[in-house]
């Protein structure tokens, strides 16, 4: 184990106490002097069932935790049950976790007493809490360097023994006479109380830092003195050790190096000469997040694991990190939350392009290298322009972040897509597509889904109540977000409706329940308050949920991509049985209704096969979800998807279309239900579903023996209500359809 340098220059520091984290009203800590600042989101308090067992730490990846090492390994021996709190409850929560030590690693033993006292902990479960990397220094000079951290020291701690967090702010000067690194002395020493021997205990383990740089771990360790002033332990001497350097790697937050920057009180000063450090560049116009945006912890926290293994992300409509999903799903608005991070934080270079056409593409990465000042760069070339910004995106320690939003056409995009050797760029992407090539070449895919039900009434709840209209929700928030399926897009456009007329959710239910109803009047585009739908005119809500269509209809070579969606609008949202596109009900009916001309004098059968790989490039363009390990529900279609394509569908076509599907489910249902009871109830909600929306169509010439099989598969599962409504229901239709005389 290395041991402590003796040598390096110190710098004495004044540490006054400020105002606690309990009554500050920023979550960040900034210095008086320079731009330094801590993150009161990844403060850690560390507690062991060792006695007096406690100190500070700094979260510097989702589950990478940086402490002193004589926090864990009192008295030499290595301390049992480790907990870790993360966060402050007034800025954004905390997150309770248990750790184990991983830098130095227990198996190797016990460290010598010289060991450097620094320590990395692994927490059981990630913590979200952005996705910045943190950023190493060095100080230097001959000048006072600006200094700042924060810790949970006994002194702090309220009347009941709560830890509280403790500012610590100084300079660091030039010379230190500590045999253990840099002396933090402070002016006004806290006080030695009967009660707490030590009163710095506790504070070991934060995370001292300079201009956004971390440079070193504060260590409470001086008998001398009666333990009542703190030190730092030079974090570049940890990153000289290839066992911590290779954790902060390949487990710090995305873009986590191990490059150290200088950090001297010329740049440490805004107005002490130039920033050594790149000014920060933004390309590319990042668009806002949408009134009562949700954070949405659960997918961030997705985003962020992922990240650290990946440098690129594709989000998708569920299931790289590459967001992924369907029209409306939010994907856009959680790049955009990303993007306005980094921005925040500590990224030098932030890049947003519209990739649904190459172009733009390379039209902002040639924006982002004349803003860059690369050389070469002249805005005249824009091609070559772009591929100097890649260059340098290559090689650069620089942090960056390149936002590639609605890829369409992955073939014309990945020959741009940014690549980081050194680690310290990330790449976010989003796309209706599911392609498996999205997770090629170390991209993950991260499939967004609606929101939950809790983030549905958050939003529904945070959107009228920033107008001032929460009463209009009257009690009936659950079923509105139910009504529209948590689709973020859907919910919106609802929400600015009802405050744009004034009407109650049971208004806006009855409303958008009513058949007669179009999308286009329940969702007008006086409702895209948000600008949802692109481009800049607002268009129909219709066109914004079968976006992906024209080019599923492009791919798909059998013309039947049309037809199958149809198909599938008709029929219960919640999901059919994959059999159903086995019936030669079904493929009869694709094979005279496909939209591919043909020369033949006779149409060729389609196969089973065939349905099968139209589902699947549906499935791929978000339009549906083909899953045949959720049987009986393997084919799925959101409810405002189904009913675009529905008002979409000419009226003529209803009736083959109706008989089709119910021959296809008179196939499929079992003779005997009771074995295969969820079957039966998947097969009954699709039979309602295909009534429900083709009306009357499945009673000519006659009732179809669907609706027949439906009111007696109730019977034998025991629902007798439900059976007697049904069958009063179907007798008046018969009646009302087939008159009083038909047998």
């Amino acid at each position: 184990m290395t041991p402590v340098p003796r040598s390096r220059s110190l710098r004495a520091l004044c540490c006054r106490k400020v105002l606690r984290q309990s009554r500050r009203v920023r979550g960040r800590c900034r210095s008086g002097r320079g731009s330094s600042e801590v993150e009161a989101q990844r403060l850690a308090w560390i507690r062991t069932k060792n006695r007096g067992g406690c100190g500070s730490g700094y979260l510097i990846g989702p589950q990478l935790v940086l402490t002193a090492l004589h926090v864990v390994l009192p008295d030499g021996q290595w301390a049992e049950q480790v907990k870790v709190r993360v966060g402050h409850p007034r800025f954004g929560g905390v997150a309770q976790r248990r750790a184990e030590v991983c830098w130095p690693d227990p198996r190797d033993g016990t460290p010598t007493e010289d060991a450097l006292d620094v320590a990395l902990l692994w927490l059981e479960e990630p913590v979200a809490t952005g996705n910045q990397p943190v950023r190493w220094g060095q100080p230097g000079g001959v000048s006072p360097v600006p200094f700042e951290g924060a810790g949970f020291p006994a002194f702090a701690a309220d009347t009941e023994s709560v830890a509280q967090v403790e500012y610590l702010r100084g300079e660091l000067p030039a010379v230190s006479t500590s045999s253990s690194g840099w002396v933090l002395d402070c002016p006004i020493w806290p006080a030695t109380r009967r009660d707490v021997e030590r009163p710095w205990a506790g504070a070991s383990g934060a995370a001292v830092f300079c201009r956004d740089r971390l440079v070193g771990v504060a260590v409470e360790d001086n008998r001398s003195m009666g333990w009542r002033r703190l030190h730092a332990v030079p974090i570049h001497e940890a990153l000289s050790l290839p066992g911590f350097a290779d954790l902060v790697t390949r487990h710090g937050h995305p873009g986590a190096t191990t490059t150290l920057e200088d950090v001297t009180a010329k740049n440490a000063d805004p107005g002490g000469g130039k920033d050594t450090v790149v000014r920060q560049v933004e390309a590319g116009l990042i668009p806002a997040l949408a009134t009562a945006f949700q954070p949405r912890t659960g997918l961030r926290e997705r985003i962020d694991a992922a990240w650290a293994d990946s440098e690129s992300v594709v989000l998708a409509q569920e299931p790289t990190r590459v967001l992924s999903g369907g029209g409306g799903v939010g994907k856009t608005q959680m790049a955009a939350a990303y993007a306005a991070d980094a921005l925040r934080g500590d990224a030098d270079l932030v890049v947003w392009a519209p990739a649904a056409d190459v172009q733009q593409v390379i039209a902002r990465y040639a924006e982002a290298a004349v803003l860059l000042e690369l050389p070469g760069a002249s805005g005249q070339d824009l091609e070559a322009d772009a591929q100097l910004l890649l260059q340098f995106l290559r090689t650069t320690r620089r942090c960056w972040l390149v936002v590639l939003d609605d890829i369409t056409d992955l073939d014309a995009v990945d020959p741009w897509w940014p690549v980081s050797r050194t680690g310290s760029g990330r790449v976010l992407a989003t796309t209706r597509r599911r392609d498996a090539r999205l997770t090629g070449n170390g991209r993950i895919r991260i499939d967004i889904d609606v929101y939950t039900p809790t983030e549905s009434s958050a939003y529904l709840h945070q959107r009228l109540a920033a107008e001032n209209m929460s009463h209009l929700l009257n009690g009936h928030t659950t079923a509105l977000a139910e009504a529209l399926g948590h689709l973020p897009l859907g919910l919106g456009m609802a929400a600015a409706h009802m405050i744009n007329e004034e009407l109650t959710s049971s208004e806006y239910l009855r409303l958008f329940n009513d058949r007669q109803a179009r999308l286009e009047k329940v969702m007008p585009t006086t409702a895209d308050t948000e600008g949802y739908n692109k481009p800049v005119q607002p268009t129909q809500i219709t066109t914004a949920l079968l976006l992906s269509l024209d080019a599923a209809q492009a791919a798909d070579i059998t013309g039947l991509a049309t037809t199958v969606l149809r198909l599938t609008a008709f029929l219960d949202p919640a999901g059919h049985p994959h059999a159903l596109w086995n019936t030669p009900a079904l493929l009869d009916h694709l094979t005279t209704h496909h939209t591919q001309p043909s020369t033949a004098a006779q149409t060729p059968q389609v196969t089973a096969d065939q349905a099968h790989t139209v589902l699947r490039l549906l499935h791929r363009y978000t339009l549906l979800t083909c899953d045949t390990r959720a049987e009986p529900r393997a084919i799925r279609v959101h409810a405002l998807t189904a009913r675009a394509v529905r008002e979409n569908t000419d009226d003529t076509s209803l009736p083959e279309l109706a008989t089709s599907a119910a021959d296809a489910l008179v196939v499929i249902w079992p003779e005997v239900d009771q074995p295969q009871a969820d079957l039966a109830a998947v097969l009954r909600a699709n039979t309602s579903a295909l009534t429900d929306h083709t009306g009357d169509h499945l009673w000519h010439p006659e009732g179809h023996p669907v609706l027949y099989r439906a009111g007696n598969s109730l019977l034998n599962a025991g629902l007798a209500a439900s059976a007697t409504m049904y069958w009063q229901a179907t007798a008046a239709d018969a009646e009302r359809l087939l008159g009083g005389e038909h047998p």
